[in-house]
């Protein structure tokens, strides 16, 4: 009889014992975005801009694949322990705050009105608003050059209405649905300029087809200081700015430059930074 309530106390404590290991789990995954040792880390990007943020049958590429790639590292993950999710541009503070991803880095502009919802890390890249032109375009000098062109960006942008509105209030808007759209009719002549961040300008006419048909106007017309998105209150904010740091002193940050936008001739603002937001 007390042999069988010992065995029977043992299966109890063995099941436990077994239901507290998977519980448990190796894989974790801290819920403020910490890494917390785990195996996995999971990072937002964009899918759908060449040369910033890319998903192809081969895999993810971009300046801020090859940041966060980086970034991770310094938090102790390799390049095969992060789980890329796509983070389009009206979803990234709800991502971040349900704790979908760990971090952002996705052509992610620090403003104040982002910054009451989530922090940022950064910034690691200072673009501005530019035009794309066709390589043989010789009458759009200036902004003020736009006016009675047909400008292109996408449906919801706000860039080609800045220009719109301040600096060629004559200008012919032509709204795509989206920026590769746009290029096409660059590219045909359907429309005379293409507008938004220059980085992503310049992620675009990198692209091997597109090699030597468009160039950048270089106008700078606003500052877009890219930060790296982070749950608010997250320690990762100051891991995150030191593996930046390190990116520059290393001179990973230049080579990952010259690897995504060299093709088009972009030149790049210094790296800024950490804290320096340009208004």
């Amino acid at each position: 009889m007390k042999l069988r309530k010992v065995t029977a106390a043992s299966a109890v404590l063995l099941a436990l014992s077994v239901t507290a290991t998977a519980c448990g789990g190796d894989d974790k995954k801290d819920d403020n975005g910490s890494s917390g040792g785990g195996k996995k880390i999971t990072v937002g990007i964009k899918f759908d801009q060449p040369g910033i943020g890319q998903k192809t049958p081969q895999g993810y590429s971009g300046f801020d694949v090859d940041v966060a790639t980086y970034v991770a590292k310094k938090l102790g993950y390799g390049a095969d322990q992060i789980e890329w999710k796509e983070s389009k541009s009206a979803d990234r503070e709800t991502m971040l705050q349900r704790g979908d991803v760990q971090f952002i880095a996705a052509s992610y502009s620090i403003t104040p009105e982002r910054q009451q919802k989530v922090d940022f890390a950064g910034p690691y890249l200072l673009a501005h608003q530019d035009v794309l032109l066709r390589a043989d375009e010789n009458t759009i000098k200036s902004p003020a050059d736009l006016n009675n062109k047909k400008l292109c960006s996408v449906a919801g942008s706000t860039s080609a209405q800045n220009v719109k509105k301040t600096l060629a209030p004559k200008a012919n808007l032509q709204t795509y649905p989206t920026y590769s759209a746009c290029l096409s009719g660059l590219q045909s002549g359907a429309i005379d300029a293409l507008t938004t961040d220059d980085s992503i300008l310049a992620g675009y006419a990198s692209q091997s087809q597109f090699k030597g048909k468009f160039k950048l106007g270089g106008f700078k017309m606003t500052n877009e200081n890219y930060g790296i998105g982070v749950k608010k209150g997250s320690d990762l904010k100051a891991k995150i700015n030191k593996a930046l740091e390190d990116m520059v002193s290393d001179g990973s940050w230049d080579a990952a430059v010259k690897k995504n936008f060299g093709p088009a001739n972009y030149k790049n603002e210094p790296a800024p930074k950490i804290g320096d937001i340009k208004s």
